[in-house]
């Protein structure tokens, strides 16, 4: 049943900035039924509406005037095996550092290397969640969704996300236009090792254990834990920027300015440039102004230290994309939505 809140409702709590910020109403959803509820009601407004989860993707800079509908579907349930693979369905409003621990417990490879993403599972195939050499478009066999204009359930197969480095097609010609309440995740019975990122290596031969699901997944959550910043100690979103990426032919010319820089080989020959870098080499590492500012350990990372405002940390990212812009001739792209 759908649970409405009062006008007015707090949504400092809903997003992990901490921003505080309200809306008109909260429905909070639990199923697909209330989705269909909520859609064939005659109070609610198709052109004035948000769909939030675990809040840890977005950046309040105002109230929000329509309402906001709380996606709190849960469930994991293994709906076919065979001898290599399992298929699990996982409700959206699941907590995804939860689902990628029952997996690592139920001994299933896949997801280890994606621990501790703050969010929910709805929104890993919207971002086309990534960390430390996995992506999730890896593992999403379906992705099940109500389209809010026909108010049907559609389902869509990985070839027909559009998945691309941090991007969808949820991102795009589907924004605004489904509610996703699964997704369906094929993985392995057998270890499907990804130990592409040093430091994972380096990390489990400090602890002298055998390279396993589980050990993986253990130094994620320490390789982690160093580096980026609790959302329950100080307000973040993670990850504020992209990782750019550009020609080769572009890449040969900055690299001549700066050596020094570091970067990565695409699949399709393209370079990718680690943004917290060239942040750091902006000279934002460990700024702040009032409460906003840019951790000290990862310069990705933009924080709120107790009462900044959206337009705060709005105006902060501005005039790091703007150095950036300056310095180097490329043009960073925030990865979280902004309201």
């Amino acid at each position: 049943m759908v649970k409405k809140t009062e006008a007015n409702y707090c949504l400092k709590k809903n997003n992990t900035f901490g921003i505080n910020v309200k809306c008109n109403t909260l429905l909070r959803v639990n199923s697909e039924n209330d989705i269909f509820q909520v859609l064939n009601s005659n109070n609610f407004n198709k052109d004035d509406f948000l769909i939030l989860g675990g809040g840890s993707n977005i950046l309040f800079t105002k109230n929000f005037d329509g309402s906001i509908i709380k996606n709190e579907i849960k469930g994991i349930e293994i709906i076919q095996e065979c001898e290599e693979y399992i298929s699990v369905k996982v409700g959206a409003g699941e907590n995804w550092h939860d689902l990628v621990l029952w997996s690592v417990k139920k001994n299933l490879s896949g997801i280890e290397n994606l621990a501790l993403i703050p969010g929910n599972v709805g929104a890993a195939p919207i971002q086309n969640i990534g960390a430390y050499g996995a992506e999730v478009k890896d593992v999403i066999v379906k992705v099940c969704a109500i389209s809010i204009k026909d108010i049907t359930l559609k389902q869509y197969l990985n070839k027909h996300c559009n998945f691309e480095y941090r991007d969808s097609i949820f991102k795009h010609q589907l924004k605004n236009k489904v509610i996703i309440t699964h997704v369906i995740f094929q993985l392995s019975k057998k270890p499907n090792l990804n130990t592409t990122y040093n430091g994972i290596i380096e990390e489990i031969e400090k602890q002298n254990v055998e390279i396993t699901t589980k050990s993986i997944f253990n130094a994620v959550i320490k390789i982690r834990s160093e580096k980026l910043p609790d959302p329950k100690v100080i307000g973040n979103c993670g990850s504020f920027f992209k990782n750019p990426i550009i020609s080769l032919k572009k890449f040969e010319s900055i690299e001549k300015k700066f050596p020094e820089i570091i970067n990565y080989k695409t699949k399709d020959g393209k370079i990718k440039i680690a943004a917290a870098w060239m942040i750091e080499s902006c000279g934002w590492k460990g700024y702040r102004s009032g409460d906003a500012g840019v951790h000290s350990n990862q310069s990705l990372v933009l924080v709120n230290y107790g009462r900044s405002t959206g337009n705060e940390i709005l105006e902060l990212s501005k005039e790091i994309i703007k150095s950036v812009k300056q310095k180097f001739d490329i043009t960073l792209i925030p990865e979280v939505n902004i309201i």
